[in-house]
């Protein structure tokens, strides 16, 4: 007699399988609490250090990025005409004082805002060692507070001029006070050299960008530290450059075992009975960034953090491996049977009969489902067949639509060379530089050609067009050779000249003037087809074509083509531009990326 016993699990559903197994799973856990109550504090600390050295490595990274944008601003003025122009110069008092208010304002439009109605303001000193601006403030003055330009000579200069001048022109952060006004506290600077960019080693002056440190601390403020937790910002001296509870300039106390070292980069931690101290330090820049946590504000607010330790993993680690081989057989075996189905299947054979499934919990919907979605993949698999049938089919459709124009092209070719047979004569002529214009147009099926091609095609079209109207116009050409090996979206140019044709020089006879220029640079390539035409144009109305993508107005298809078809090849920031011609006329731009072929 043979018994057959049941086994209870497969009759319950995998949640509730799980729940079973997460409390067998879970009562060691209270055997072994009391271990976790020794060592939960010596965890939480060493995970805490390690997760504010990550964090404190990523806000001096933001805090590099807010320098970053200093010093861009910097470079920009310092490039800027007006501030050159503050050299010495020759002329009226009245040019130096218009030189000098643009200069105060250009300052003031530089300054960025910050939370609490404080700004990050610039300031100029320049040198002015003839004295020509003796009207405007010298650095003695108090009554500027928002940026702006002083002047100073050798007898009248505060005395860190010359030591951010002996830095050639390099950015650094240094401590400054009574700067734009007596009643300001002592503010965390970044200066940096100002030289001519004409007259090589000739001293302009020194600008000074002010508030540095609460542009920091508007970074510190996105850390979220525990209760009493203070950041600092501090040179290799320890001397406080920002902070995020008191003044700068102070020297901060740290623990011996905290060092910085001499890597580009680097972090270090050190744990003492009432802080936490994490540290990240950049040598080259001579600063470290300090998070001082107190470790009583800590516990106090993860206490709950008490079961991570390596003994209770190991202990866990060998309990699971017992109740896990209790519910082998209850999940891992009909997964095992579906396991093999699923490698025998081949898709887009017919799928054997469906197994005889007893059970109704997640793993029974699970096969179900696995069966039910091998025959939707035969179907999806039939109908894949026939769409690449039915592609195949567009594709041979496309190949017998591109025969005619090759065949047109060929016969062009043809009546030319029986045309020149015949005798030379103007018809033949324009015959061949029409059959020019389609072999271009075609281009063997490429979308890009090189500009010299391109431009063979314009030519071609320009003939053309001269001879229709009996030389009616001229056309100069002034094309860079080293643009010829440019990539460019293939007939893009004719349009413009068939516009300049038809709405500029069309009726002008023989004053009518197109000109094609193309230029370079270092990223980018200008094409201009420039007309002396004398109708008025409405330039704004072109503009707003030109970004009408939908393509629902009527005129202007072929300049509304091209600026699309340019801007899907290369993007948004290249494409077709309209402006007046000085001295009359109208220009029509493309501006292109540098691209060859590989």
């Amino acid at each position: 007699m043979k018994l057959h016993l049941t086994n209870p699990l497969t009759k319950m559903k995998v949640k509730q399988q799980l729940i079973l197994l997460f409390l067998l799973l879970v009562s060691p856990v209270f055997a072994l609490n009391w271990y976790a109550n020794a060592r939960a504090e010596d965890i939480l600390k060493q995970h805490v250090t390690s997760a504010y050295a990550e964090l404190s490595k990523q806000n001096l990274a933001l805090m590099n990025r807010d320098m970053d944008t200093v010093s861009r601003v910097m470079t920009t003025l310092i490039q800027h005409s007006l501030i050159q122009s503050l050299n010495p110069m020759i002329g009226d008092t009245a040019d130096r004082v218009r030189q000098y208010a643009d200069a105060d304002k250009l300052l003031s439009s530089y300054s960025m805002g910050m939370n609490g109605g404080e700004a990050v303001y610039y300031y100029l000193y320049a040198y002015d060692p003839n004295n020509r601006y003796e009207f405007a403030p010298t650095p003695s003055s108090k009554f500027k507070a928002v940026g702006g330009v002083y002047f100073y000579n050798d007898k009248q200069k505060p005395e860190w001029i010359d030591e951010i001048l002996s830095k050639r022109g390099k950015g650094y952060l240094r401590i400054m006070n009574d700067l734009g006004s007596s009643s300001r506290p002592d503010t965390l600077a970044y200066v940096r050299a100002v030289y001519s960019t004409s007259q090589g080693n000739q001293v302009v002056g020194v600008l000074v960008a002010t508030n540095i440190n609460r542009k920091l601390v508007e970074s510190m403020r996105t850390v979220s530290l525990p209760d009493k937790g203070e950041i600092y910002l501090t040179d290799y001296e320890d001397r406080v450059l920002a902070s995020s509870t008191g003044p700068i300039g102070d020297r901060l106390e740290l623990p011996a075992e905290l060092r910085a070292g001499d890597d580009v980069e680097g972090q270090s931690n050190v744990i003492t009975d009432g802080y936490i101290y994490v540290q990240s330090y950049q040598y080259l820049a001579q600063q470290k960034l300090i998070y001082k946590i107190p470790t009583r504000s800590l516990l106090q607010q993860q206490n709950e953090l008490k079961f991570v330790i390596q003994l209770i993993s190991l202990v866990y680690f060998f309990f699971c491996i017992v109740v896990m081989a209790y519910f082998w057989r209850s999940l891992l075996t009909p997964l095992q049977r579906l396991a093999v189905f699923t490698r025998s299947y081949v898709p887009g054979k017919k799928v054997p009969a469906q197994a005889a499934i007893d059970r109704n919990d997640e793993v029974g919907v699970l096969m179900h489902s696995v069966y039910g979605m091998a025959g939707r993949l035969n179907s999806l698999i039939e109908d894949r067949y026939l769409m690449e049938i039915k592609q195949k089919e567009a594709q041979l459709q496309l190949l017998y639509q591109q025969i005619n124009p090759h065949l047109l092209y060929n016969t062009l070719e043809s009546i030319y060379w029986k045309s020149t047979l015949e005798g030379p004569s103007e018809s033949g002529e324009m015959i061949k530089e029409l059959a020019q214009l389609m072999r271009i147009g075609l281009s063997r099926g490429r979308e890009l050609i090189t500009l010299e091609e391109e431009l063979a095609h314009a030519k071609a079209y320009t003939s053309l067009q001269q001879k229709r109207y009996e030389y009616g116009f001229s056309v100069a050409w002034d094309i860079d050779e080293r643009t010829l090996a440019n990539l460019i979206p293939k007939i893009v140019i004719q349009p413009l000249i068939e516009n300049a044709i038809l709405h500029g020089v069309r009726n002008m006879g023989e004053d009518g003037e197109i000109a094609v220029i193309a230029s370079m640079s270092e990223s980018s390539v200008e094409i201009r087809v420039e007309d002396n035409g004398y109708k008025e144009t409405d330039y704004e109305a072109i503009a707003r074509l030109l970004e009408d993508d939908d393509g629902s107005a009527g005129a202007g298809y072929g300049i509304r083509n091209v600026q699309q078809r340019i801007r899907l090849q290369f993007g948004a920031e290249y494409g077709l531009t309209y402006r007046p011609r000085k001295g009359g006329g109208t220009v029509a731009g493309i501006v292109l990326p540098v691209k060859r072929e590989l």
